[in-house]
């Protein structure tokens, strides 16, 4: 993939409004690069920071109109594509001013997939494997227009830090039972 034609491919994605991209991704977008190519063109974009490294296999346009204050819940659905994903835990609890500390730079994410920690420039994202049927899952989050992962409510995300063991105590029950 020649630089200009890689540059603006990811202006029209922008202009969709999309600006992070798997690996994966950038193969379907340029493919007409091998395997190989297509690797030491992605190293290319990067030093010239045409792409940014988000973590292992998650690129984004750093250059994109598009971008948004969710950037790393973007790399998290990425990250889990083909899952059942949503904002649990101290993340969504922290939101509804449940517990006292904010969780700056980590975002926990209750997913149907497999667990794991990644660290990127955006912040950590931290998954949670969940064994709740589908159908659970889809009765108890919503989703908020904008935002790319869906969101856990009080009640749901209060199970969820419960049921996989997390630490309780900042938990403030007054806040949790107000509606």
């Amino acid at each position: 993939m020649h630089t200009n034609q890689a540059i603006e491919t990811l202006r029209e994605w922008d202009k969709k409004g999309r600006y992070v991209f798997t690996k994966h991704d950038l193969h379907s977008l340029f493919s007409q690069d091998n395997p190989k190519t297509l690797t030491e063109s992605i190293n290319r974009l990067v030093k010239n920071n045409i792409l940014k490294r988000a973590c292992r296999g998650v690129y984004i346009n750093p250059h994109a109109t598009s971008s948004d204050s969710y950037t790393v819940e973007h790399i998290a659905k990425a990250l889990r594509r083909g899952q059942y994903n949503y904002v649990s835990l101290e993340s969504i609890l922290s939101e509804y001013g449940v517990i006292s500390q904010i969780p700056m730079d980590r975002l926990t994410v209750m997913t149907t997939g497999r667990e794991g920690t990644y660290k990127t420039p955006f912040g950590t994202i931290e998954y949670t494997h969940t064994k709740r049927p589908v159908s659970d899952i889809l009765k108890n989050i919503t989703q908020i227009k904008g935002r790319p992962l869906r969101i856990a409510s009080k009640e749901i995300a209060w199970r969820d830090l419960k049921r996989v063991g997390r630490n309780t105590n900042m938990v403030n029950l007054e806040e949790l039972d107000e509606d």
